[in-house]
C-alpha cells in the first residue's frame, strides 16, 4: 500500500498578527513549534522507517518539516511548487487591506482564471497548476510512504492531485483543513484505487 500524509503547518506569526500569508515569509510561533513536535510524535507512531519529507520552501513550512524530518530520520526536500498561493501586493499586509480590495469570483462563468484585483496575485488556475507540478515531483519516487508539509490553501490541490481530479474540476473544490492537521491519503495494492482515508486529523494537538 502507498501512503501520503499531508501536513498543514501549525500556527505562524502572520496568523496571530492578522496579516496576509501567501508568500510572505512568516515563521512558526512558539505554539506552532510545540504543535510541530506533536505532529512529529503522531507521525512517528504511524510510520516505521525513515520516510521522505517534502515541503514548501517558505520558512513556516521549512521549520515544520525540519522538526518532522529530524524525528523521522530524513532530510526535507524543498519544493517551490508546494507554496501557498501568492497574494502579490497583499502579502504581509493586514487582512483588512486585502478584504477591501478583493474581487470575489462569479457564481457562474470563469472562476479558475478569475482576476481577484490584487496586483501580482496568482489566479487559482496558476496556483493549482503550480501545486500539481510540485505533486508530480513528490509522487514520482518509488517510496511507499511520503510526508508533505504545505499550507492550508495548497493542501486542497495536493489532495485533489492524489485523487486524480482534473484541473477543470477545481473551480469549486475545497478541502477544509486547519493548522497542524494531518490528512491521510492511500492507494491499495490490489485495485490501485486512491482514497482519502482521513481528512484533517487534529487529535494529536490536544484540546
Amino acid at each position: 500500500m502507498r501512503e501520503l500524509f499531508v501536513v498543514t503547518h501549525p500556527e505562524a506569526t502572520h496568523s496571530v498578527e492578522d496579516r496576509v500569508g501567501g508568500w510572505f515569509d512568516s515563521r512558526l510561533t512558539a505554539r506552532g513549534r510545540a504543535h510541530a513536535e506533536r505532529i512529529a510524535d503522531a507521525l512517528r507512531e504511524r510510520v516505521e522507517d525513515a520516510v521522505p519529507v517534502f515541503s514548501s520552501d517558505l520558512r513556516r513550512t521549512v521549520e515544520t518539516a525540519t522538526i518532522l524530518a529530524n524525528r523521522l530520520g530524513a532530510d526535507p526536500v524543498l519544493l517551490t511548487g508546494l507554496r501557498e498561493k501568492s497574494y502579490g501586493e497583499a502579502e504581509g499586509r493586514p487582512n483588512a487591506w486585502l478584504r477591501e480590495r478583493f474581487i470575489s469570483p462569479p457564481v457562474h462563468g470563469e472562476r479558475l482564471d478569475h482576476d481577484e484585483g490584487i496586483p501580482g496575485s496568482e489566479t487559482k488556475l496558476a496556483w493549482a497548476r503550480r501545486v500539481y507540478a510540485g505533486m508530480d515531483a513528490v509522487t514520482a519516487g518509488p517510496e511507499a510512504t511520503k510526508i508533505i508539509v504545505t499550507h492550508g490553501g495548497s493542501a486542497t490541490f495536493a489532495i485533489a492531485h492524489w485523487l486524480g481530479m482534473p484541473l477543470a474540476s477545481l473551480d469549486r473544490v475545497r478541502f477544509r483543513v486547519s493548522p497542524g492537521g494531518i490528512t491521510h491519503l492511500a492507494e491499495d495494492d490490489r485495485f490501485h484505487d486512491r482514497t482519502l482515508e482521513r481528512l484533517n486529523d487534529t487529535r494529536h494537538l490536544g484540546g
